[in-house]
Formats: structure tokens, C-alpha cells, sequence
């Protein structure tokens, strides 16, 4: 496998819904081109983040496209964007930058990777159509209450207890302050904060028809968490998993030993010096994957 860095890359802006855009990079291989691959961001996560993974991807052969949901990062201020939902992020930015890039790199094989509510997306049939397969990342049902650490549970729970209100006054999240990563935009939690506090997350949203859309996903997962993350332990991942009963699914957990590191946690398996054992086994997955039938959308 490949690790030099020293690919192309160019800034994109992709169109997404209501006239607003996103903002991308895109990674070009150097030689021979294999695929495509679109990078789905994890909540409160910039597409900077990727960056070096995306680089090994595209080092191997597979053009990847980052971008950042609108309210995040280079795609805006959250307050710009405040009355903007968890669910819209799924909905319209993810099947949205899957189009663009489908049209602007055709003639090869796409696949997706999706870290966190990146791979909740996914799993809910979002930027499937043509995809080969996909990659869920560390995707798992965020239930505060099967954290198991106490003081993480806690954090988690204040974070969640407070920030609907919080964002109303402030017109953003503030997840930076809460050790979360970047602010979201308002809107962001007043979906995510209540599936917090449900049994079974989101399933239990009436107006998300979660299990039923997962249900008509057909085509090939790979879903792959760490043993020490605290939040996407492997049962919380089979809980999503679970519902994915139609798609040829493979199920992976990495432990750090495994993987010849200290600590993985819930962003290790996608950050440099950490996750390039797994990328190789990622590339190697995408590579065995045979393209879908003409005409077929990957997620009917």
C-alpha cells in the first residue's frame, strides 16, 4: 500500500439543497484511478480531519472527495445556518455531494465512507444509488445511557441536557466548549439531543422511519469500530448493524494492541499515526467489491 502523500488536490463547492452550498476538496491519484470515494463526516467533525486518509486513498488509487456539512467547518458559521436539522445533514448534504460526485467522476466504481452520523446516512440508504459498497466507521446507536464509563456518561448527559437550550440563546451548539469538536449549528441538536435519551436512538422516531429505510439497503457494508471507544462499543455499533438485514454485511473491531497502538477511541480508527492499518484493510475491502448492474440504485 501506498502512504505518500503527494497527490493533487483542489477545493470544490458542491450545490446542495435551498440554493446553499458545501465546500469540498478533492483528491486525485497521481496514476491509474480505481474508484471513487466520498468521505462522510462525523458530527462536529471538519473535513481537515480526513485529510490524511483521504491522501492514502487517493495515494492507492481512489479519487476521494471531504467536505464539510453546511454549518461546519469551511461550509459556514452554524448560526448562519441554526434552523438547520441532524436529519438534513443525512437527507440533503449527503445524497447531494454523493450526485456531484457520481456526475463528475464517472465511469468508475464509488464507494462511501462514513464516520459516525456519516455512516448513519449511509445505513439509511443516503448517497447510495451506484454505490459498490460503503464503509461505516465507528457508526453506533448514541445512547447516553450505554456508555458505560460513569464520568463519561455524565459529560455526554450535561452536554445534551444543556445544549438544546444553550443553542436557542447562543443560535449554535457549543460543542467546541464541551470537548466535542466544532460548534453545530442549533438545529443540530434538537434532533440529537432527544434520540440521546431514547432506548433505541433514532428507531424510535416516528418521522425518521429508521428501520424501514434500512431495511432496502441490498448492497455491501463494512462496519468496523474500536474496542476502547467509549461511545461506539461494539454492541452500540450492532445496533445499527442489526437493522442493515438485506445488505451483505462484514463486521470488524479493531483493538488497539491489534492495530499497535495506545489509544483508538471514537476518531482513531480515521486519524494518521493511528489508523493506517485499518485504511490498508479498507482499500483492500474496496478493491474486492464488484461493480452493481447498470440501472441499479444501490439502496432500493
Amino acid at each position: 500500500m501506498r502512504t505518500n502523500d503527494a497527490v493533487a488536490h483542489v477545493d470544490v463547492q458542491i450545490p446542495v439543497a435551498e440554493g446553499q452550498q458545501v465546500t469540498g476538496g478533492l483528491w486525485l491519484p497521481e496514476g491509474e484511478v480505481r474508484g471513487a470515494v466520498v468521505v462522510h463526516s462525523a458530527t462536529a467533525t471538519p473535513q481537515r480531519f480526513y485529510r490524511s486518509f483521504a491522501a492514502f486513498l487517493a495515494g492507492n488509487g481512489f479519487a476521494t472527495l471531504t467536505y464539510d456539512y453546511r454549518g461546519l467547518g469551511r461550509s459556514g458559521d452554524p448560526r448562519e445556518h441554526r434552523s438547520l436539522r441532524m436529519r438534513d445533514w443525512m437527507a440533503q448534504d449527503v445524497p447531494a455531494v454523493a450526485a456531484w460526485a457520481r456526475a463528475r467522476l464517472s465511469e468508475m466504481p464509488h464507494f462511501a465512507v462514513g464516520h459516525s452520523v456519516g455512516g448513519h446516512a449511509l445505513a439509511l440508504g443516503y448517497g447510495t444509488d451506484g454505490l459498490s459498497g460503503f464503509a461505516m466507521v465507528s457508526s453506533h446507536a448514541g445512547v447516553t445511557a450505554a456508555i458505560d464509563d460513569r464520568s463519561e456518561r455524565f459529560r455526554v448527559g450535561m452536554f445534551f441536557a444543556l445544549a438544546p437550550t444553550l443553542s436557542k440563546v447562543l443560535g449554535y451548539a457549543p460543542s467546541r466548549l464541551a470537548g466535542f469538536g466544532e460548534d453545530i449549528p442549533a438545529g443540530v441538536v434538537q434532533d440529537w439531543a432527544p434520540w440521546t435519551r431514547r432506548t433505541d436512538y433514532f428507531f424510535e422516531d416516528p418521522t425518521m422511519q429508521a428501520a424501514e429505510r434500512m431495511r432496502r439497503v441490498r448492497i455491501p457494508v463494512l462496519a468496523i469500530g474500536a474496542a476502547d471507544d467509549p461511545w461506539a462499543t461494539p454492541a452500540q455499533i450492532d445496533a445499527i448493524t442489526g437493522r442493515l438485514v438485506s445488505a451483505p454485511l462484514e463486521r470488524r473491531t479493531y483493538s488497539p494492541d491489534g492495530i499497535g497502538a495506545d489509544r483508538v477511541g471514537h476518531h482513531g480508527l480515521l486519524r494518521r499515526g493511528v489508523g493506517e492499518p485499518v485504511w490498508t484493510e479498507i482499500v483492500e475491502w474496496f478493491r474486492t467489491r464488484p461493480s452493481p448492474p447498470q440501472g441499479l440504485a444501490a439502496g432500493a
